[in-house]
This record gives C-alpha cells, structure tokens and sequence, in this order.
C-alpha cells in the first residue's frame, strides 16, 4: 500500500492484478440479465440427462428391441428438428421469455409422463414431443442473449454460453450414469426437477427482451418484394445460407468424434474404454481451456478464427487415417477439440450478426437446423464412407474441412460487408434498447 494525498492506494500482487484482467476480459461487462440465462442454461444442460439413456432405458427397463429403441430415439430427434423452427417462430412473435418458461414447463410435464408410461407406443409418442420441446429453447436462448449483450460483448458472451453448455453436458453424463445405476425412473424425475427449476429462474428474474415494434415498421434489411418478412426470409437469405452451410459442415467433422470415430478404433484394436479417454480428454480440454479463448481471439477478423478453426478440425481427423494407437487418437483429439473451442464464439456471433433484429429467433432456428442434419447425415454417409474406403474416409473428411476453411476465407469480406450495412440500419434501435435497459 501506498498513500497518496491522504488516501490509501492499494497495489495488488502482480498475480492477483493479472487473474482480475482475464476475469475482465472473460465475463466483464455483462449485464445481469445475462447470467441468469446463463445459469438457466446450466442449470438445463447439468439435468438434461435422461435422453442420453433413453435407448439403454427402453432395451434394459421396457423390453423394446434394439430396432424399436431405435425409432423412439429417432422420433426424439424429428422433434427436435420441428422444435427448433417452432421456438423460433414463438420466440420472434411470442417473446423469448414466454417461449423459455412454456418450453420448459412442458417439457417437465412430458419427462414425469415418461417416467410413468409403460406402453411403448405412448413412449414413442412422448419422446416425439420431448425433441420438440428440449430444442425450442435454443432460438430464444440466443436470441434473448443477443437482445441484451452489446454487439463489442457477444463474443465474450457466446464463449461462456458454450462453456456453459459442455459444463452442463459433463455434469449431466457422470450423473446420468450413476442414477442409472438406481433406477431410471429417477432419470426422468430429476430431469423433470431441473427443468422446472430453470423454468421458475427465468420466469423470476429474466425479463421480456423482445422489443415490440410499431405496426407497419419493417426492420428487416434485404427483404425481397412485398411479403411480410418471416421465417421465408432467412431462408432466401443468401449470406445467412452460405454462412449455415459451413456450420453445416463443421457440425459434420465434430461429429465424427462420436459416430464414425467409434468404429475406426474398434478396427484398430481399442475398446470402449479407449473411446472413453478420447471423449473425456476432449470434454476437459473445454471445460478449462474455453475461458482462455475469448483474449485468442478477440483482435482477429471472425473469418479468418473460423477458417483457423475449421482447418484444425481438418487436420485432426484427418490425421486417424494413420491413426492405431490410443496414444495418436489423444493427440488428434488435443488439435480438433482446439479447433471446436475457437470456433464456437465468432460462430455464434456471426449467426447473431447476420439476424435482423425482427427475425433473430427465426434465423437461430434456421441454424440450428445444421446440427439435426449433420447427426442424420454424419453417421449415415460417414458409416458407407468408412466401409467403403477405410482410413480414405478420414481423408475425404480432412479435405471437406480443408475445403471450408477456404470458402470462409472467401466469403468473409462479403459476409462483413452485410453486416455492417444491417449494423447501420439498427444502431438507432438497438441505443434505444440499451438505454431503456
């Protein structure tokens, strides 16, 4: 300490004063509002268990087939594909907060229905509306975020939602294993209880941050003609489209990890437990490196991150095509995982960027269709590309990668060019909203 016209001036420790900065630069600045859809989403993602066990729960507790386990789950991930265009519809129309507690709300209902059915067509019938109603969230989710976070703040925003997000997902597996080791009935209930906890937060202390308004306004730049702007608009948006089929392809290489990657290592001799140090590597990596991310990132163009991160991911499975130790698997792990973490916030911001403020829900909805067709078409194609070419699958995956880093590269200054037409048009509403904040 030192004392300066008759003040104390504190000095911290040079530690101490380098832990605030990354405090700062990692979760400064961000207002109230947000952390509590923050917790929420934790909150969700850390009880957002029992799905992950439904088809061991149908074979183990219900007596089902292994093909009719199969349909359920494929019910459940139909819904969610219709789930996440009717959240973005509600949220846009609705409000993002009426869309979040009533999702939410329902889904508890639809988990205790399901700890109580026995009937396999009723729990068919049931896991259909579950995928409905788990993924309509996710557009109002982002959407409320971006409602309240300043655009210089979203990055940092967008990282800790992630962060957020596998935290929860950690959590919900080591959970999930141990309740199902007691009952999965209790699966269900849990389950049930966390969503209605996240329910009653965001119902307590997150308010409507849809801003209504006048009839007759039109906020939305690029329009074509005449019609209403609607959800028909994100899907004639040409930029929009371009930037979700590159999401589109990155969902495709990340999911490899847990669908195709699987069987090469059974080829190679690596058992389950193998798999597992793969996954878990990768799942502590996020959990203590994503907080670094955002000081990474922040002072280089969107594009040129994700291009960055995009060849990452190439090259790390790309490199299993030489791949036959557990040892060599870890190693590719460390360069796709470090590809996913950098991505995940100039990824979200973009998507936030190119929404016009009227339709930003409908436009998270539309993205977030990426990742529905990725798990459909990862496994499907990625199953027929494994037997067909061996290690050669892992080739074509790294020059797909390969190849979208490039078109990021290319579509970049186009991409930033619209935003910065659509930022002009809606700064006077967006100071307007942050004023009334």
């Amino acid at each position: 300490m030192s004392e300066q016209n008759g003040k104390v001036a504190r000095h911290d420790p040079p530690q101490v004063g380098a832990l605030r900065r990354w405090l700062t630069d990692t979760a400064g600045g961000l207002p109230a509002t947000f952390w509590f859809l923050w917790a929420g989403l934790l909150i969700n993602k850390a009880g957002a268990f029992a799905m992950l066990f439904l088809s061991l729960y149908l074979t183990a507790a219900r007596g089902a087939s292994e093909s009719l386990a199969g349909v359920v789950v494929g019910a459940y991930g139909a819904g969610g594909a219709a789930g996440v265009l009717l959240g973005g519809v509600l949220a846009d129309r609705w409000g993002r907060r009426s869309t979040l507690v009533a999702a939410h709300v329902v889904t508890a209902a639809l988990m205790v229905a399901l700890a109580l059915s026995q009937h396999l067509g009723v729990i068919a019938a049931l896991a259909l509306l579950v995928g409905v109603t788990h993924s309509m969230p996710s557009p109002a989710f982002v959407a409320a975020i971006v409602d309240v976070v300043p655009e210089h703040r979203r990055s940092r925003a967008f990282n800790l939602q992630f962060w957020a997000f596998n935290l929860g997902m950690a959590v919900a597996s080591m959970l999930a294993g141990l309740l199902a080791e007691a009952s999965y009935v209790a699966l269900f209930l849990v389950d049930a209880v966390a969503t209605v906890a996240t329910a009653a937060l965001i119902a307590w202390k997150v308010p409507e941050t849809l801003a209504r308004r006048q009839p007759g306004a039109n906020p939305v730049v690029g329009a074509r003609g005449p019609r209403r702007p609607g959800l028909h608009t994100a899907l004639t948006d040409r930029h929009f489209l371009v930037f979700v089929g590159l999401t589109f392809v990155l969902a495709v290489l990340t999911m490899q990890a847990s669908t195709i990657m699987p069987l090469a290592m059974r080829a190679d001799g690596l058992g389950p437990s193998s798999y597992g140090a793969v996954v878990a590597l990768g799942g502590v990596l996020i959990v203590l490196g994503q907080l670094f991310v955002p000081r990474l990132i922040d002072r280089h163009r969107k594009a040129h991150v994700l291009a960055l991160s995009t060849a990452l991911l190439a090259v790390g499975f790309g490199a299993l095509a030489i791949a036959d130790h557990l040892a060599f698997y870890l190693g590719a792990c460390v360069v796709w995982t470090v590809g996913s973490m950098l991505a995940a916030p100039p990824n979200a911001q973009i998507n936030a960027d190119l929404a016009p403020p009227a339709l930003r829900a409908r436009y998270q909805s539309v993205f977030y269709l990426a990742f529905p067709a990725a798990s459909f078409l990862a496994p499907t194609l990625g199953g027929f590309s494994l037997q067909r070419w061996g290690d050669g699958h892992w080739l074509l995956v790294g020059a797909l990668g390969l190849l979208a880093a490039g078109v990021h590269l290319l579509a970049g200054p186009s991409r930033e060019r619209r935003v910065a037409t659509l930022r002009r048009q809606v700064e006077p509403a967006e100071a307007s909203l942050a004023g009334q904040a």
